[in-house]
């Protein structure tokens, strides 16, 4: 029975109220596709300075490329117990913020 109290104890700070106040578009892996394509190509072009540069304009570029195609991810705004706001995405959900997000992505 100690452990058991014990171990309620220690996951007590886990436990938190968050709750999902909104969704947001996701492009992150347009982000890393033009960020990783832009290395190898500035890296070829330009060198060490070259793939820095590259690596900068494909970051940014593929955000837009993903966004222009339509191909854009959703991520949730959750509002943390502190009342601050964090992106996070569906498969970084709390399993207790699940239902909500589902509910949230059918109504939009």
């Amino acid at each position: 029975m100690n452990k058991l109290l014990l171990a309620l104890v220690l996951l007590a700070p886990l436990a938190n109220a968050a709750e999902i106040v909104g969704s947001t578009e996701e492009n992150r892996v347009g982000q890393t596709f033009g960020s990783g394509t832009g290395v190898l190509l500035g890296g070829a072009a330009g060198g060490p300075i070259g793939a820095l540069v590259g690596a900068a304009i494909g970051y940014f570029s593929g955000e837009q490329i993903q966004h222009g195609s339509g191909q854009s991810g959703r991520a949730f705004l959750v509002k943390n117990d502190d009342g601050s706001l964090t992106e996070v995405r569906p498969n970084r959900l709390p399993l207790e913020l699940q239902d909500d997000a589902a509910r949230l992505a059918a109504s939009n």
